[in-house]
């Protein structure tokens, strides 16, 4: 009979120790580390479009987006991940002095998978809506035409959702527009039976 594995646990300061020195990101909740793992060129493409759309819209306004590597804390919960594209307006707060850390994010989008897509809509989001800053989720899908988008009203959150390219997405907090065109551009969609 084998032994179950333990996993290692540690603190956030361990974890963020650990972090800053690793090449690979992981995430974090409850004292447990989760490798991410590497992303398909179709998450790469919808996540850089969303970036560049956005990030475009942004100019010369007092907002920011960061793609993928700006980690993002819910300091209720002890959640560190990073989201595929993050948006802040107004002042940004970080976690401490290395600004690698987003505390207050006003977006957050998420490029599903078929091995996150739970995650991203359950626990992960679970945790999202207790950061009192954030307004809107987006979820958007690779395999298909289809963006979710969650808008905060007041304890609620409201959902639409677009499924043709000629549909656009409005991010009302941020004051920008996302029109699935644009975010779909170059993706290449697996062949209907």
């Amino acid at each position: 009979m084998s032994s179950p594995v333990v996993q290692p646990r540690y603190t956030p300061e361990e974890y963020l120790a650990l972090e800053r020195k690793a090449t690979q990101k992981s995430e974090y909740v409850n004292g447990q580390v989760f490798a991410m793992s590497g992303a398909s060129r179709a998450h790469n493409l919808i996540a850089g479009n969303v970036y560049r759309e956005i990030s475009s819209q942004l100019k010369g306004r007092p907002c920011e987006a960061y793609v993928s590597d700006m980690r993002v804390k819910v300091s209720t919960t002890g959640l560190y991940s990073y989201p595929d594209v993050v948006a802040v307006c107004g002042e940004i707060r970080f976690d401490d002095e290395q600004k690698d850390t987003l505390l207050n994010p006003t977006v957050l989008v998420e490029v599903l998978s078929s091995s996150t897509e739970a995650y991203d809509r359950g626990e992960k989001f679970a945790h999202y809506r207790r950061l009192e800053s954030l307004q809107e989720y987006v979820l958007i899908a690779q395999d298909k035409v289809r963006v979710e988008h969650f808008v905060r009203q007041g304890d609620q959150w409201v959902l639409t959702e677009a499924s043709n390219l000629d549909d656009t997405v409005h991010l009302a907090s941020i004051g920008c527009r996302l029109a699935l065109r644009e975010i779909y551009d170059k993706v290449e969609f697996p062949a209907s039976d």
